[in-house]
């Protein structure tokens, strides 16, 4: 018989959320951003807000269930969606997250949850988390690019997000690009980044290029590994697509350093390769040195990223 597994004891902790389209995951973790738990669970995207907040409080309330003689001081999320950090609310998200948009994220969570919280958009929290503890780690600023179902950007100056003026900030996907054309976008508009170059978007190329429905990137993935040759071309297109964009905002913000993550940066070198050189022929002479680093931390960015924020309103 195998041993129920159970979480060191620390003395106190807080208590992060990542609440995506898909999946919601919560962790247990230090003020050094070492994860003591975790767990996740599939979002009721579809089920409305009620929904979505009733199984992001249960994770918690598992993760607080194990953590038998641990103070847990307060809460940090990252969640999709435009959010007004300064008050927890929702200001707008995609049709993802039914009745997600006006949704007050700190009042609720904290009245069921009995904790103080502290809410964050997610690509900036997986940004925080990088810029915290991973690989950008002692740069003065980083820019981090997230590429998967859409495309998203955060940029961080000194530890805190660049969130805007309309908290709107990092919308990379909504750039015009030169390889998108005229392609239609999930927001409305033609020829933005994200129409081509994110996961659904390369995988519509593909089936344009060659008339040959699948499922998903995975295949168009797999086919471009076999020697696919309009699969490797995709793949490439894609690389080629988010460098081009990323040297036009390394020119414009002058990062210390430059982390890109998302399930999309899981192609392979060849998708690298592309998206590096791209950078390099879009970037000034004098910032052809800012590295382009992939993300080191993976799902856990985002709830380092939560986490510390959580901390910081409790010192």
């Amino acid at each position: 018989m195998s041993k129920v597994r159970r979480p060191p004891v620390v003395d106190e902790a807080v208590a992060a959320l990542d609440i995506g389209g898909t999946k919601t995951a919560a962790a247990i973790l230090t003020r050094h951003g070492e994860v003591v738990d975790r767990v996740t669970a599939t979002t009721p995207g579809r089920a409305g807000a009620t929904a979505i907040l009733d199984t992001a409080a249960d994770l918690v309330d598992r993760l607080r269930a194990r953590a038998t003689g641990t103070r847990i001081r307060a809460l940090g999320v990252g969640s999709a969606g435009v959010i007004d950090h300064r008050t927890g609310q929702v200001l707008s998200a995609t049709d993802a997250l039914a009745g997600w948009a006006g949704t007050d994220l700190r009042g609720r969570l904290g009245e069921q949850l009995g904790l103080p919280v502290a809410v964050i958009n997610d690509v900036h929290a997986h940004a925080l988390g990088e810029a915290r503890y991973g690989v950008a780690a002692g740069y003065e600023t980083t820019l981090f690019i997230a590429v998967g179902t859409g495309i998203g950007a955060s940029f961080v100056i000194d530890g805190t997000v660049l969130a805007g003026a309309h908290f709107t900030a990092g919308h990379a996907g909504h750039q015009p690009s030169p390889y998108a054309g005229r392609l239609a976008c999930t927001c409305g508009g033609q020829g933005h980044l994200e129409a081509i170059a994110s996961g659904p978007g390369l995988t519509e190329e593909y089936v344009r290029r060659t008339g040959q429905p699948v499922d998903d990137l995975r295949v168009v993935a797999a086919r471009a590994a076999d020697g696919d040759a309009t699969a490797r071309e995709v793949v490439l297109l894609g690389g080629a697509a988010v460098g081009s964009a990323v040297g036009g905002l390394v020119n414009m913000l002058d990062p210390g350093a430059v982390v890109v993550g998302g399930g999309v940066a899981g192609l392979g070198e060849p998708w690298w390769q592309a998206l590096r050189d791209a950078v390099r022929r879009e970037t000034l002479p004098s910032l052809d040195d800012v590295p382009v680093l992939a993300s080191a931390l993976g799902s856990d960015a985002p709830l380092l990223g939560a986490a510390s924020l959580a901390w910081e309103g409790t010192v």
